[in-house]
């Protein structure tokens, strides 16, 4: 569920940045709310990365504004920051310091010392499952670790706003589980922006999505409201035996069928999707139609457009 009636912890406005002659950002305007996990999508050049180092401060707006928990990053920057856990998709390591000492410098330059230090050292080393390689030298960690590491020092001053730029990468399929329900834990109290390309991860863990194509939103809502608009929707898949033009002609003819695609499977077979106007189901006419018209059937499943249907349209035009 996208959280209601909470306090805005992010909110973006008119944002623009230029690289010389290049539009990197344009005119993104959105708002995010506590306690919502917001997944942040787009293609490599799309401006993501781009939009994050502006909300976290590394890079300056060329017009437009980023407001953080109120605050205005242009007059509030270094309180903004303090409120921020990042993690960039190449997490900021040092390869020559082991887990412990880097997360209690990691602490420290957060504003964190003693016994409270020490406490969310060990509360970090737990929480991302970093036990058995905290006297361990980041440099001789495989990516999973050095991930579970850069993920830790995000989140140890307890920020308000955690932003995640491919989170996922390099983990198993066990430790993106682990994650996962941490991710979701913690967008239980707090905020978090999500960037992956791991669109399912996106779909499962995300309460809203905001996709971003050539610098611009190009889709909002959540992975229902996505899915259930794109030109994909629901469909039907058949693989059946007939006559082509018989089957083009009478299921296009099918209550709430708005377009059949047909492709030849082999043996006097063919694959054929049948896209539909609604959600209402229909498998039944299209049974009945089957039947009706004497074709053979091996497969008759309903489908609803994925995630990555949605953004395939929306990114290629496809």
């Amino acid at each position: 569920m996208v959280a209601t009636n909470n306090q805005v912890m992010l909110e973006v406005n008119d944002l623009n940045k230029r690289f010389g002659v290049v539009q990197a950002v344009k005119d993104l305007n959105f708002k995010v709310e506590q306690g919502e996990i917001l997944g942040f999508l787009g293609t490599n050049g799309a401006g993501k990365t781009t939009t994050m180092r502006i909300i976290t401060c590394f890079i300056p707006a060329s017009s437009g504004g980023v407001k953080v928990d109120g605050l205005n990053i242009r007059e509030a920057d270094l309180e903004v920051r303090r409120r921020i856990g990042y993690l960039p998709e190449s997490a900021p390591l040092y390869n020559d310091m082991i887990v412990t000492e880097y997360l209690n410098f990691a602490g420290q330059i957060r504003g964190l010392q003693g016994n409270k230090l020490s406490s969310r050292v060990e509360e970090m080393i737990g929480i991302c499952g970093l036990g058995r390689m905290r006297r361990r030298l980041i440099g001789n960690l495989s990516k999973g670790y050095r991930q579970r590491v850069g993920l830790a020092q995000a989140m140890i001053h307890n920020p308000d706003l955690l932003i995640l730029d491919e989170p996922m990468s390099g983990l198993d399929p066990n430790q993106i589980i682990e994650i996962r329900q941490l991710i979701k834990n913690i967008g239980r109290e707090k905020t978090v922006i999500y960037c992956s390309h791991i669109l399912p991860e996106v779909a499962t863990t995300c309460s809203r999505i905001i996709i971003i194509h050539n610098g611009a939103i190009v889709a909002s809502g959540t992975p229902h409201e996505l899915t259930s608009k794109s030109s994909s929707g629901q469909r039907y898949i058949l693989r059946a035996k007939g006559d082509k033009d018989a089957l083009d002609r009478q299921l296009t003819a099918v209550d709430g069928v708005s377009k059949v695609s047909i492709n030849d499977d082999g043996g006097g077979w063919y694959k054929v999707t049948a896209f539909m106007e609604t959600e209402e189901e229909r498998g039944d006419s299209i049974y009945r139609c089957a039947v009706e018209n004497n074709w053979t059937l091996s497969e008759l499943t309903r489908e609803t457009a994925s995630l990555e249907d949605v953004f395939t349209q929306l990114t290629r035009g496809v």
